[in-house]
């Protein structure tokens, strides 16, 4: 099994990355907590990795720390949320928000998720509320290189790319604009997105 990865970051492009490992290169998908503490392209990096094995296909997912790792291995343990899911999960609210939501029994925010119904956020308040211990963290936010598309396109793409449809990733992003602040990313972008479709 695939553990851990050390080498050159190639390329990024949410929600996937390339690390050059000696002359090797891997893609992992990765959550928007770990993209946004990526290095820039060309710098060496080091991530935490889960195979995913499939009848037609071997994928990894990569993560910052071995901490998200942990909960993206809890929840799709969970019956209904698949690992794109729980990526999402991961996208939109950081360690200590879900802590938050499974302990005060939030069930509005978890669904608020893309994908994420009522009988899953229920599910997931019942079947991790004994695994709180290992939801702690901050995620801190590193920038991203735009590299030939605008930073309001990246942005929907990695929306899209999370599981949010055209029009709500561009309403989202809209949304964002119209509160007149300045983004110099779309790693700022899509982080300020998902903020503030949590709290909506």
């Amino acid at each position: 099994m695939i553990s851990r990865l050390t080498g050159i970051l190639a390329a990024k492009r949410a929600p996937q990355i390339l690390i050059d490992c000696n002359g090797v290169g891997y893609e992992a998908d990765v959550s928007m907590t770990t993209f946004y503490r990526l290095p820039e392209v060309g710098e060496r990096i080091s991530i935490w990795t889960h195979l995913l094995v499939k009848d037609d296909s071997h994928s990894l997912v990569g993560f910052n720390d071995e901490q998200e790792r942990k909960l993206f291995r809890q929840l799709i343990r969970i019956n209904g949320v698949g690992p794109k899911m729980a990526l999402t999960i991961l996208s939109g609210i950081d360690d200590r928000q879900f802590a938050l939501c499974i302990l005060n029994n939030d069930i509005a925010m978890l669904t608020r998720l893309p994908g994420v119904g009522k009988k899953t956020a229920e599910r997931l308040i019942i079947e991790m509320r004994d695994k709180i211990e290992v939801l702690a963290g901050d995620s801190p936010m590193s920038e991203t290189a735009a590299s030939g598309h605008s930073i309001v396109g990246e942005a929907v793409e990695a929306l899209q790319a999370l599981g949010y449809r055209s029009v709500d990733a561009e309403r989202m992003i809209n949304r964002v604009q119209q509160q007149g602040e300045t983004h110099t990313s779309a790693s700022e972008l899509i982080k300020k997105a998902l903020q503030t479709s949590v709290k909506a």
